[in-house]
């Protein structure tokens, strides 16, 4: 593939599905005798099973910095009737005219003459070959509506110049019928004209992020949050670590939150007023968004969601927090974060990138990150330095040599191969590295473990109209192991002058009235059917469509719910975007991703792609899975006479049905997990709290599957999380769900307790407990090294052990779960071995 920017390349390769590969672009190009210099035109060569064709985009931008900049101007296949040649520009030794042919249309171009151009014109005339000599199909360009599209796009420009043509019926609109299309075409309409009504207004926004390492707050936060001379309009702050203690990370319960607020409020500037705009945590992380007091009347549309991406994929203490909201006409997020510790996990903190741009959820228009205007994005995001010593750091330090130092930041390293944050911005480093501090003092770590000085701690971008006015830390502050750190942005908002809106709004509404036709909206799905690949437990597989605008209105789509269906599709299968709106030549690529947490033969769903105004569409989704030691029932395992994968069909059958008998008093699988950890992982610090990759899970599980001779794969970490897994997924809980209500009852009697279990628990049932029990006991016995108690434990797997039917529903009994659970690592359990008869 030719490389010509690679970054770009990399944005208009995400226009298109993972089959339709861009092989080469061309930027800079305008179109020959355009005057309007503020809309470039991007060419594109792309093929699609051995067919290209040329894309022509257009972006406000010379060279984009996300996919949003890039709009599908028009798409011309590469056949018998294509053809393209340069002709000279009389007096202009610079660039040359590039010509394209389609049967009776002719494009002519205006482009730099150079390696760039050379290089494109010589891959589309290979192309060009290649076709004259393939059997072409191109309804891959269907959904791009190529010959469609430039007519549309024609005559939407039209209607948008004369306002004359917005297709609704009167008699239609007076009985209700068309009140929806009325309603998306005002707002496209609209959208189209905001030059006419706005104004961008510049506003300052104060970013600030700090790990403050388990410290109360305990000294004031204005050299932090009030060092510019005027008040911000907007503050975002954000914390990481509020509270390290055993009750925040399990329960997600704090004093600190209320604590650290009020001294964000004491600390904010003094020559302005602020409102609270929103407040979230997540364990230790905190976001709290403020706005000067006379634009509070402004903000709409507020919106928080947290993810957490610690231990199991769920548990708190790493992750995202972030909050949504509309300042005037402008839509913004701000995205607080702790990512994955420890210089190696790199990996793990891209993944946890992802993940939360892929779970945050806002539930209101637009739901999803990417989607908002202005982001923010700040943290602890952890990267490192990587190939340097503390020494080496500390010298390159003490000589300045700063581009040195920033080549080794892997943040930068990943962005640079596009692993994460590829479209924000960040402004240049000037300062100290903000970890590891000596506690009340500017030295770098001197205990025994010395790390080496790194930016851990960030703040990006990604928006038109941001400029960075100061990037910082605050050396004077001194509690945590980091350094606070702060931006200040000029933001550009756009501002709705109300007066000017309503006569434009008033305009529209009188033209739309005039219409004699209705044009209802119309769209195109690749494919109907969506197959996926062998289903496993926990390893996520996802595929792709695409919803092309084939009509002349914005189409609104939204997947609902079937007739008595709660949601709108089964809890193994995610869509992203489930909803949104697609403008006249646009399409929009939905996800769909199947993650795998039951025991099921197959996954199917129909969804119903409702179009607002138009027609429902049915997408069937499907495919076959893979049984696991995972989503089993523990009395099956029990009767298994070898891993779950080297069985028969009969022998599973039997086993299932519990017509072959007990051969192990717990399963095979749970004995060779707590095995493992008994003789390698009881004297690991924090075992249960780290997080493993998922590569490393997936090998575990397939160990375990398919049986092997080989040691278990992957860390001892990892081994504990597979072993909470187990725990957290199989068929049915260790402790059954009808008695849940009677050991929370007892929870505060030890003798009650024992008595449950032994009667009212199956003997498979009880062996497990007991066992599970008197493992954590043998990990009590190493608490010094290990740094657990017996109440962090208890917490711990008393939700686990005790689940519910569905995850989560009753926070409120969870510690009544630890109480019980308490009981019986505090006391001896060896009556219980053999309940009485």
């Amino acid at each position: 593939m030719l490389v010509v920017y690679q970054d770009v390349v990399n944005i208009v390769q995400s226009k298109f599905s993972s089959t339709e590969v861009v092989k080469c672009i061309h930027l800079n190009v305008s179109p020959v005798n355009e005057s309007w210099n503020e809309v470039h035109r991007i060419l594109a060569l792309v093929e699609c099973n051995s067919s290209y064709a040329l894309f022509v985009f257009i972006t406000k931008k010379p060279k984009p910095s996300s996919i949003s900049d890039l709009s599908v101007e028009t798409a011309i296949p590469i056949d018998s009737n294509f053809s393209c040649d340069t002709e000279p520009i009389d007096n202009c030794q610079s660039h040359i005219i590039f010509i394209v042919s389609f049967r009776n249309r002719k494009l002519q171009f205006k482009i730099e003459i150079g390696v760039e151009s050379s290089n494109f014109a010589s891959e589309v005339i290979w192309s060009k070959e290649v076709s004259s000599s393939n059997k072409l199909d191109f309804n891959w360009l269907g959904k791009y509506t190529c010959a469609t599209l430039d007519q549309n796009s024609k005559k939407m420009s039209e209607m948008s110049d004369q306002c004359s043509d917005i297709p609704v019926l009167r008699h239609q609109l007076a009985h209700g019928q068309a009140a929806s299309n009325r309603e998306s075409i005002l707002r496209y309409q609209l959208k189209l004209k905001e030059p006419e009504y706005t104004q961008h207004q510049e506003f300052s926004i104060f970013v600030g992020t700090w790990n403050v390492n388990g410290q109360p707050p305990s000294v004031s936060l204005r050299p932090w949050l009030s060092c510019d001379e005027e008040p911000p309009d907007v503050y975002a702050i954000g914390f990481q670590e509020i509270d390290l203690s055993k009750e925040a990370f399990l329960f997600n319960d704090t004093p600190r939150e209320a604590e650290w607020l009020k001294y964000v409020m004491d600390g904010v500037h003094f020559k302005a007023k602020y409102k609270s705009v929103a407040v979230t945590r997540l364990v230790g992380m905190q976001l709290v968004v403020l706005v000067n007091s006379k634009h509070y009347q402004f903000v709409k549309n507020v919106s928080v969601d947290t993810v957490g991406t610690g231990l199991l994929g769920k548990m708190g203490n790493k992750g995202g927090v972030a909050v949504r909201l509309e300042l005037h006409n402008t839509s913004l997020c701000f995205v607080n974060c702790h990512l994955a510790a420890h210089v190696e996990e790199f990996e793990r903190r891209n993944q946890d990138y992802k993940d939360i741009n892929a779970r945050i959820n806002f539930r209101k228009q637009p739901p999803s990150i990417k989607d908002h205007e202005h982001v923010y994005w700040l943290g602890d995001l952890n990267y490192r330095i990587t190939d340097l010593n503390t020494n080496q750091v500390k010298t390159l330090l003490a000589r300045s040599e700063m581009i040195t130092l920033l080549k080794a930041d892997q943040l930068n390293q990943q962005k640079e191969r596009g692993s994460v944050l590829l479209d924000y911005t960040e402004g240049d480093i000037t300062f100290q590295p903000t970890y590891k501090y000596d506690l009340n003092s500017d030295h770098f770590d001197t205990s025994e473990k010395a790390r080496p000085p790194a930016w851990t701690d960030r703040i990006l971008w990604r928006g038109d109209g941001i400029y960075q006015l100061a990037y910082r830390s605050h050396m004077d502050i001194r509690i945590s192991d980091h350094k606070p750190v702060s931006a200040l942005f000029r933001s550009e908002i756009s501002v709705i002058d109300q007066s000017k809106f309503r006569r434009v709004h008033e305009d529209l509404l009188k033209k739309m009235d005039k219409l004699e036709n209705e044009f209802l909206p119309q769209v195109m799905v690749d494919q109907t059917e969506v197959t996926f690949d062998l289903v496993k437990f926990r390893e996520p597989q996802s595929r792709e469509i695409i919803i092309a605008n084939t009509g002349q209105v914005p189409a609104e789509f939204e997947f609902i719910k079937k007739l008595d269906e709660a949601t709108f599709c089964k809890d193994w299968l995610r869509i992203t975007p489930f909803c949104g709106t697609i403008d006249p030549g646009e399409k929009c690529d939905i996800k769909f991703e199947v993650n795998l947490e039951r025991e099921l033969d197959k996954v199917y769903d129909i969804l119903v792609l409702h179009l607002k105004g138009g027609k429902d569409m049915f997408i069937i989704v499907n495919g076959d899975c893979q049984k696991s030691c995972f989503t089993s029932s523990m009395a099956t395992l029990c009767r298994a006479q070898v891993p779950l994968l080297q069985m028969t069909e009969e022998q599973r059958k039997q086993a299932e049905n519990m017509e072959s008998r007990v051969l192990y008093s717990i399963p095979r699988e749970l004995w060779l997990l707590v095995d493992h950890l008994y003789r390698h992982g009881l004297k690991t610090r924090d075992l249960f709290e780290s997080c493993a990759l998922s590569d490393e899970l997936i090998r575990i599980r397939d160990w375990l599957d398919y049986g092997s001779l080989d040691p278990i794969p992957g860390s001892v970490q990892a081994t504990a999380e597979a072993f909470l897994l187990f725990l957290s997924f199989t068929k049915d809980p260790v402790v059954p769900f009808e008695i849940h209500d009677a050991c929370i009852a007892a929870a505060n009697n030890y003798q009650n307790c024992r008595l449950i279990i032994q009667q009212k628990m199956t003997d498979i049932h009880r062996n497990v407990f007991l066992y599970i029990c008197m493992f954590l006991q043998e990990m009590l016995r190493h608490s010094n090294d290990n740094g657990y108690d017996a109440k962090t434990l208890a917490s711990l797997f008393g939700d686990i052990l005790l689940r519910d039917p569905i995850r989560n529903s009753k926070p409120q009994a969870n510690r009544g779960k630890a109480n019980f659970v308490y009981n019986f690592l505090v006391n001896d359990l060896s009556s219980s071995l053999i309940p009485n008869k």
